[in-house]
């Protein structure tokens, strides 16, 4: 569908055709799926010339005719028109081929959603857009059962959440390549802007058979644009009435057969609120830019090359309201200031071969990180160098086979206990290599059974040999009724910064044990999808999982057993993750779009026969999008939120704060208008588009009015000792929700095809 809506981006430009402008009968033709009219779709009549829809979808007919209808991606109509009083809705079904999105992070193969055999969830820029945001980690708060949790109420650190699994368990790739991993996982990915993203893919579940450690509870796969189909000029610039400013803007060139794509993406805030009262910063203060370039090369026989890089720098700051640079890294005023730099390299090949396709995939990147968490420095470095190679195999007409091999190499130094030898004195850096082969094959049963096997075998230089296996069934009963069945293994060693920020903001000692032995998971997925087309609702979709991880050698940081202290070791006993999610897409006739989903799931661990819940995994939570357009003003309306169920929160013996958090919603609301504008064309090939949208985000206001960083008076802990019986020490980890009000926003979108 990607395809189908370009084309009709380029070819609105035909609406300036003639056409049918004196009264009489009445039509417009719209997306059988979307309900979105179709701009320039031809319109013949009684076996004559006909005319072009117009931006709404219309046309006119002076009198009664036998009408057919065509346009590229969709099955052509044809039908007699009589005169009505009202306006005639006809319907034009997406062909075959073009109803499927296509999809690459299941199977490292480009396939439609729907014929893939592992369940894929596709989000394009355009349905991010309906709640605008600075970055990736701000948008997926609307992605039913992903939750970006933030960690620390001061410098804004965060990961990502699938099924209630922490961060660590979600492994986020930039066109299929582990480019955020480790130490950038926690920074990283605040630095990825909207602007560049073609799609993201979500995948639940281990997909460790294709992308090894790391993905071990699902993957969030970052599609970057195209050079070769990308607008000619895009700018989209937003801000808030507290101070926000966003900017993201691209410019698409062709020199040849190469053809560029180079994007900027700039984000400032630097207004200090403190709306509960504890004297800390509600939202840090940041300073990001990051500059993309992306090159792709036409090749012989419609050969894949391309190559693309990114720069990111953030001077990012949270802390008490008084603090300025001066007192970086002093024990008088507490603030965390983290500078970041942060260059990738990505490049993919083809190889020139004619009996089977091979690419080659390489990756690199470094992250600096220079660190301030009151008075305590962390510098950090950290190096990811990554090679892949797959290759079809030709194993027969019923079989697609992939065979792959991996290196991925990985070296990481800081100033903290996690890379210093045993004296004390010496550093001792981390260097880890990790070698891998897989092979999958997709075997078509008969028409409407596929089986596909998949097994990957890894040598890590810390914890020797790892296999992953992979089993997925899926049945079409038919293009409505799609049943997968999924079964597979997962795994991750640990990183320390990665695994909880608290190691370093605020005052506990980190104790790392000894020997900690790589986590495994098993999991098993059961997903059904149903699309109807109900006469009065012009479609409806359900998508529903079931879903049910166990986790061995699970690493869990333990809070409680001493105040001061962190303690990272691997549970002596199990984890679970289990639960039941459904997604609903219902599109009326009358442009009313309703997207809902809900997650409900029970995650826990459970340790010497104990069972203790896990943190920040609510058991009930749910996301939605209305989406309804008002064709006569040129206005649409989004309303977006989310909603959580009371999830368990780290408090420690005697803490005044509360153990769980509240039931609590975030509801945002936005209205876009594209003004009316001249046309302009060169040919029936460019197009200008301008939208301006104006939003408010958290509708009602809410925010966390519990005590959320314990002891904010104290942050050195240098009265830990006065009048405080429980020794409670400086710790801003309690966190389920923003510290922010309502803001109003207000932004500009413009491209050019």
């Amino acid at each position: 569908m990607n395809r189908t809506i370009l084309l009709l981006a380029l070819c609105t430009s035909l609406s300036s055709l003639p056409a049918q402008t004196n009264p009489g009968i009445r039509a417009r033709v719209i997306d059988a799926l979307t309900r979105e009219p179709l701009v320039a779709a031809t319109v013949s009549f009684d076996g004559q010339g006909g005319m072009y829809t117009d931006s709404l979808g219309r046309f006119q007919l002076t009198a009664p005719a036998a009408v057919h209808i065509r346009m590229l991606g969709y099955n052509a109509w044809s039908g007699r028109l009589q005169a009505a009083a009202e306006e005639t809705l006809i319907l034009l079904e997406p062909a075959e081929q073009a109803l499927g999105t296509v999809v690459i992070s299941a199977t490292m193969k480009e396939v439609t959603k729907d014929a893939s055999p592992i369940p894929v969830e596709i989000y394009t820029p355009r349905f991010f857009q309906k709640n605008a945001t600075p970055n990736l980690f701000e948008a997926l708060t609307i992605v039913n059962g992903v939750r970006p949790q933030l960690n620390c109420n001061v410098c804004s650190t965060g990961d990502i959440h699938i099924n209630g699994m922490e961060g660590p368990y979600t492994m986020v790739t930039i066109d299929g390549m582990p480019i955020v991993s480790g130490l950038s996982t926690v920074y990283g990915l605040s630095g990825i802007p909207n602007g560049l993203v073609e799609r993201i893919e979500v995948v639940k579940g281990p997909a460790g058979t294709l992308y090894g450690s790391e993905a071990v509870g699902g993957m969030v796969n970052v599609i970057t644009k195209d050079a070769t189909t990308a607008p000619r000029f895009f700018v989209d610039m937003f801000g808030t009435h507290i101070g926000e400013m966003n900017l993201d803007g691209a410019v698409a060139a062709r020199s040849g057969n190469a053809h560029t794509l180079l994007g900027i993406n700039y984000f400032r805030f630097n207004n200090r609120l403190d709306i509960n009262g504890d004297n800390f910063t509600d939202m840090t203060l940041q300073d990001r830019v990051s500059v993309f370039n992306k090159w792709s090369f036409r090749r012989p026989q419609q050969r894949i090359a391309s190559f693309a890089a990114r720069y990111v720098y953030e001077d990012r700051f949270g802390g008490e309201m008084q603090w300025a640079p001066e007192w970086r890294g002093t024990d008088s005023i507490y603030g965390e200031s983290i500078y970041t730099n942060r260059v990738e390299l990505l490049g993919k090949y083809q190889l020139p071969t004619a009996r089977r396709r091979m690419m080659l995939d390489l990756s690199w990147n470094l992250h600096h990180q220079n660190s301030v968490y009151g008075k305590t420095v962390y510098l950090g470095k950290q190096q990811i160098a990554f090679a892949q190679f797959t290759t079809d195999l030709p194993l027969g007409k019923r079989h697609d086979a992939l065979l792959g091999a991996a290196l991925r190499y990985t070296a990481y130094d800081d100033n903290t206990p996690a890379t210093a030898r045993p004296d004390g004195i010496q550093n001792a850096p981390s260097n880890t290599w990790l070698p891998g082969i897989f092979l999958q094959d997709e075997l078509e049963l008969n028409a409407r059974n596929r089986l596909l096997l998949g097994l990957r075998y890894d040598y890590h230089s810390a914890h020797g040999n790892i296999l992953t296996p992979r089993i997925s069934w899926k049945r079409a009963q038919n293009a409505q009724n799609i049943l997968r069945l999924t079964a597979g293994s997962g795994y991750r060693v640990a990183n320390i910064f990665t695994e909880d920020h608290a190691a370093l903001s605020g005052a506990r000692e980190v104790v790392i044990m000894e020997d900690l032995r790589p986590e495994r998971s098993w999991n098993g997925n059961l997903n059904y999808v149903c699309k109807f087309y109900p006469a009065r609702a012009g479609f409806i979709g359900l998508d529903a999982s079931l879903f049910y991880t166990w986790f061995s050698n699970q690493i869990v940081p333990d809070f409680t057993t001493d105040a001061n202290k962190i303690i990272y070791d691997n549970l002596d006993g199990h984890a679970v993750s289990s639960g039941i999610s459904l997604n609903v897409d219902v599109n009326f006739l009358n442009g009313l779009k309703i997207m809902g989903g809900a997650t409900a799931m029970n995650v826990y661990r459970v340790e010497n026969d104990v069972r203790q819940p896990q943190l920040f995994a609510p058991p009930l939570s749910g996301t939605w999008t209305l989406s309804y357009p008002i064709p006569k003003l040129r206005l649409s309306i989004d309303y977006t939120g989310h909603l959580s169920s009371p999830m368990h929160l780290p408090v420690l013996p005697n803490d005044p704060r509360p153990a769980q958090s509240p039931w609590f919603s975030i509801h945002n609301v936005q209205l876009t208008w594209k003004p009316a504008r001249p046309e302009n064309r060169v040919g029936n090939k460019q197009l200008d588009q301008l939208e301006l949208y104006m939003g408010i985000k958290n509708l009602f206001g809410f925010y966390p009015r519990e005590e959320i960083i314990l002891r904010a008076f104290d942050p050195f802990d240098k009265y830990v000792h006065v009048d405080n019986p429980n020794g409670f020490t400086f710790d801003p980890t309690y966190n389920y929700a923003p510290v922010q009000r309502q803001r109003v926003l207000l932004g500009v979108r413009w491209k050019w095809e």
